[in-house]
């Protein structure tokens, strides 16, 4: 068998796909995904939060042999645990790898698992962000639910970006918004996460997500009043997006 040959640079592999797929639909985009040569070994991290089921039934359908990606980082609500395992046998996802800290990380760094309470940033990188790192060091691209509306942060976001140099990290959802995202739930009649029924829109870590009241911002319960928006997994300019200080003091009220 010939060799393949080698992948461009990320940025230049970027841009070009950023061309060719600008005007496609979601459906399209993650097809070639994981079809693109220029793309390479390609997984889909899901945290099977609120919204990860669109992502997770667009790929059962077009791969369902797709690696899948789950950081449980041992202090998820018992709700998404069980939700993670239902999905999976519903989509009949064949490659769903479960991915944590060592003990030993644990019990070096966290010892008393109050970290969260001290330093929540260092929380997030002990138990998601070193984890997953590890695990995509064998991809080459990986999937995300991102959308732009969810944050200041994520309003530029294009369906792929190039990750410090070292992977393409790919969009597919980024330009839906969240009427997009709960008709397709409904036109496909699939489950959704049982904390959403009780006031979680946005979930993740459950010493770190609160309820959500009537017209907040959907991702107001997710560190509440700690100006933190992303839990290290997702960066802009290689650094962990904060709110603006108007944001961080209306979750605050």
């Amino acid at each position: 068998m010939p060799l393949e040959a080698p992948l461009a640079p990320v940025a230049e592999r970027v841009a070009d796909l950023n061309r060719r797929y600008r005007h496609h639909a979601a459906t399209e985009v993650l097809e070639r995904a994981l079809s693109d040569p220029q793309v390479g070994r390609t997984a889909l991290v899901s945290s099977f939060g609120a919204e990860s089921v669109v992502l997770l039934h667009l790929v059962s359908v077009i791969d369902r042999t797709t690696p899948v990606l789950f950081v449980d980082t041992r202090m998820l609500f018992e709700e998404t645990i069980a939700y993670q395992t239902e999905l999976a046998e519903r989509l009949e996802l064949t490659d769903v790898r479960r991915i944590r800290a060592s003990h030993l990380d644990l019990w070096t760094k966290d010892r008393d698992g109050t970290l969260h309470r001290r330093d929540p940033d260092a929380c997030c990188a002990l138990r998601k962000t070193e984890p997953l790192d590890q695990m995509l060091e064998g991809f080459d691209a990986w999937i995300t639910g991102r959308k732009r509306f969810q944050s200041g942060s994520r309003a530029a976001l294009e369906f792929f970006e190039d990750e410090d140099a070292r992977r393409i990290k790919v969009n597919p959802l980024a330009h839906w918004a969240p009427q997009d995202v709960q008709d397709y739930i409904i036109n496909n009649r699939l489950p959704r996460h049982p904390l959403v029924a009780k006031g979680y829109p946005s979930i993740g870590c459950a010493p770190c997500t609160s309820k959500v009241a009537p017209g907040e911002d959907p991702r107001a319960g997710r560190w509440r009043g700690q100006g933190k928006e992303e839990c290290g997994i997702h960066f802009v300019d290689g650094k962990i997006t904060r709110r603006p200080p108007a944001e961080v003091q209306g979750d605050a009220a």
